[in-house]
């Protein structure tokens, strides 16, 4: 199996690919937007963007916070709020989220190589909407948050999280102005304390839980 540092090599490869600086290359700011086209106008189908949200924001989700270590030359560790997530294979064990190409915290996790994903609670709204802020207006969005290392790679385990999964990057795909995510499960848990709180859903524009 490909250790972290194969899966951080892979991630590189990937951001050289679409043009985008690495760390070590060290030539433009790590927290950098990266330029990326997701379609062309012909790929484009006559929807409006606006009814597409509001219809398929009828299908309810979890929430979670996808986070990663920070290198030795930024400010701390990567996160953000993601309700793509899904459970993709159990042999082998993986899993996948979805991210905008635009994201400025993409960049980061993808050079970490490794990734955690902290299923969040229903009592966890205020948190969830500090870390769907976007990056380059809140740069340290772990500011006042209690975290611990995942066991595997490292990357912050949320307190109070009802659930979380470590992994290492096993893929990354392109769809449309998304990226699909794959990460290899590498340890997992849960918060049996937390859970009893139920989680926390993103249904038609607000949060909500299953009592609600």
């Amino acid at each position: 199996m490909m250790g972290h540092a194969g899966m951080a090599a892979t991630a590189v490869r990937y951001l050289r690919s679409v043009g985008s600086p690495t760390t070590a290359e060290r030539t433009v700011d790590p927290l950098s937007r990266p330029g990326l086209r997701a379609v062309r106008e012909d790929e484009r189908l006559p929807l409006d963007p606006a009814e597409f949200r509001r219809v398929l924001g009828n299908f309810a989700s979890g929430v979670t916070v996808v986070t990663a270590p920070g290198a030795a030359d930024e400010r701390g560790p990567a996160g953000f709020a993601c309700q793509s997530f899904a459970a993709l294979s159990l042999d082998p064990p993986l899993v996948a989220f979805m991210v905008a190409r635009t994201s400025t915290t993409w960049p980061r996790i993808a050079r970490a190589g490794v990734f955690c994903v902290n299923v969040l609670g229903a009592e966890q709204g205020p948190l969830c909407r500090d870390f769907a802020v976007s990056g380059s207006h809140r740069p340290d969005k772990f500011a006042g948050v209690e975290y611990g290392p995942a066991p595997v790679t490292d990357s912050p385990r949320l307190r109070g999280a009802p659930a979380w999964i470590d992994c290492t990057i096993n893929a990354v795909h392109t769809g449309g102005d998304h990226l699909i995510v794959v990460g290899r499960v590498e340890a997992l848990g849960t918060d049996d304390a937390a859970a009893g709180a139920g989680p926390l859903l993103f249904h038609r524009g607000t949060f909500g839980s299953l009592n609600s």
